[in-house]
């Protein structure tokens, strides 16, 4: 409302100039009459009131428009993080970083022209052209006609170009894809690239993908150049003006119209084209929200861990895997009828050849997926009938490959239990051997991870264990952390996982075979299932798989 007055009240303005003239030529030395003043003074006070209220109008409507744009961002972020905090991780892994973070961040921003200025544009471009032609028409209907010419031809150029937009917009959005996710990938690996002095190959996919998206552009604008300008040209103020002012010309010729009218038609008519270019804008920024709103949805429509209606509590930290299947597709089976108990305070570790099903069988336990057939109990209930809440506080987790937030040193450490104190905080550092290190730090525990704490990765491997004894499950999920650490930091890391595994049920991914040959129960995986399990010695005694990888060097 606040918009269709605004933009209603800044036609005022224009109407009034051609009033004034024609009160003065008409009734002043024309026909050397007297001018009614009052009239004349009244109608420049109502111009200079419409003005205010114009003023008022799009000022509110702005803020109003703003404010909703601001709400809608932060609510939809808050839905689509609260979404993907819910799904499970292999839903993640059919996905590139980069269009994730294109429909998290670019397509939700995208939505701020739509909300925050399109529809305002969009009664604007309504309601201007319709007030202008109101008082044309009241002037005199045939002018009215004469200022729709520039129009008709403007919206006929500009319907051509939107013949194939449908096909065309998916194109450029799928291009565009494909450039975040190869710009995401090669930032994430410079390191590496730059160790190893391929940076031209690794930027080499990034380069052909731009080359893709810019083909892809070009194809699509190409056609569209003439027919743009076209009808921008038609559209455009000076010439829809000299476009009515020929057409008014021929009436004032004919003697249809007097040449007095002919001056409201000047002054009024390009408001009646003027804002087509507008609502053409405003249409594209509504296709693109779309577009940008089918992304968010899918986002928003993440397939979520079931969660059961009646959350249950374990009792204890027995785990039992019982027959579980699994596949990432549905239909080839990457995990088949295992069965693993992982008695509390033993060590169980998980070896075989790449592939064999040892990683995804690990990540099962803290539900990064849900099983397909079988169950995993701990402490008796079934890991899909606890709120995961409950689930991540019973397992805890050490990976090999870090994942640190842009937060500070003591935010990262107590990212799995954020009510610790400083002192419970420096404590878990300690025992992790990340301590002294953090002392050195510009700000100590509050730098910040990629601001002022620059790690290494057994640093980092550290503070990841530090996080890990502060949170204190009692089932550990550990993907062997020194398969990669020089041998300073393995040292650290090895007296840290020290502290970290006392009393806990602990289930290792083991890489080297060297690592675990003092676990309590050895478990080899091949295609998907357990074909052996026990004690080092005993394993080395059966001559089967365990000992083919012992021998090969122990690593796996």
């Amino acid at each position: 409302m606040p918009q269709a007055l605004g933009a209603a009240a800044g036609v005022v303005p224009f109407v009034a100039v051609a009033e004034l003239g024609r009160v003065l030529l008409v009734d002043g030395p024309i026909d050397e009459g007297p001018v009614d003043e009052g009239y004349v003074w009244w109608i420049a006070g109502l111009a200079v009131a419409a003005l205010a209220i114009r003023i008022v109008g799009l000022m509110t409507a702005g803020a109003l428009t703003h404010l909703a744009d601001l709400d809608l961002q932060l609510s939809l972020r808050r839905q689509a993080v609260a979404r993907l905090a819910r799904a499970p991780l292999g839903w993640f892994d059919a996905r590139s970083t980069g269009v994730i973070k294109k429909a998290l961040q670019d397509d939700i921003a995208a939505l701020h022209h739509l909300v925050g200025h399109s529809y305002t544009n969009i009664v604007s471009a309504v309601v201007t052209p319709i007030v202008a032609f109101g008082y044309l028409v009241w002037v005199d209907w045939r002018l009215a006609l004469a200022a729709t010419i520039p129009l008709l031809l403007g919206t006929a150029l500009y319907a051509a170009q939107f013949r194939s937009y449908d096909e065309n917009i998916e194109a450029y959005n799928a291009a565009l894809g494909d450039v975040n996710a190869a710009a995401v990938e090669f930032v994430q690996g410079i390191a590496v690239i730059k160790t190893f002095g391929q940076g031209t190959k690794a930027y080499g996919r990034f380069i052909e993908c731009t080359k893709v998206f810019v083909a892809c552009f070009w194809s699509w604008v190409r056609g569209l150049l003439a027919l743009a300008a076209g009808s921008e040209i038609v559209l455009s103020p000076l010439v829809s003006l000299l476009t009515v002012l020929t057409a008014g010309l021929a009436l004032v010729t004919a003697g249809a119209v007097a040449p007095v009218d002919l001056l409201a038609l000047v002054v009024v008519a390009p408001g009646i084209t003027a804002p087509f270019l507008t609502l053409a804008y405003a249409h594209n920024d509504t296709t693109l929200a779309k577009d940008a709103a089918k992304r968010i949805a899918e986002l928003l429509d993440a397939p979520r861990l079931a969660e059961p209606t009646v959350p249950q509590m374990p009792k204890g930290a027995h785990v039992v895997f019982d027959k579980v299947g699994f596949s990432y597709d549905g239909e080839t089976e990457v995990l088949k009828d295992v069965d693993l108990v992982l008695r509390p305070g033993t060590v169980t570790a998980l070896v075989g050849p790449s592939g064999s099903g040892k990683s995804t069988l690990a990540y099962l336990l803290p539900r990064f997926w849900d099983v397909e057939r079988g169950r995993i109990t701990i402490g008796g209930v079934d890991v899909a009938e606890m709120a995961l809440e409950t689930v991540y506080a019973q397992v805890g987790f050490v990976f090999q490959h870090v994942q640190l937030v842009r937060a500070s040193i003591a935010d990262n450490i107590a990212l799995g239990n954020p009510q610790a104190s400083p002192a419970e905080i420096e404590s878990a550092a300690r025992a992790a051997q990340i301590h002294d290190r953090i002392l050195t730090l510009p700000r100590r525990y509050r730098s910040v991870v990629g601001e002022d704490a620059q790690l290494s990765g057994g640093e980092a491997q550290r503070i990841s264990i530090a996080r890990a004894i502060l949170a204190d499950a009692p089932i550990l999920v550990l993907d062997e952390a020194t398969a990669f650490a020089d041998p300073d930091s393995e040292a650290a890391i090895q007296e840290a996982l020290s502290t970290l595994i006392v009393g806990r049920t602990l289930l290792v991914i083991a890489h080297r075979l060297q690592t675990v040959v003092d676990a309590d129960q050895i478990c080899v995986m091949d295609a998907g299932c357990i074909v052996e399990r026990g004690r080092h010695e005993a394993l080395l005694a059966a001559e089967g798989l365990y000992a083919k990888l012992w021998r090969a060097g122990g690593r796996c």
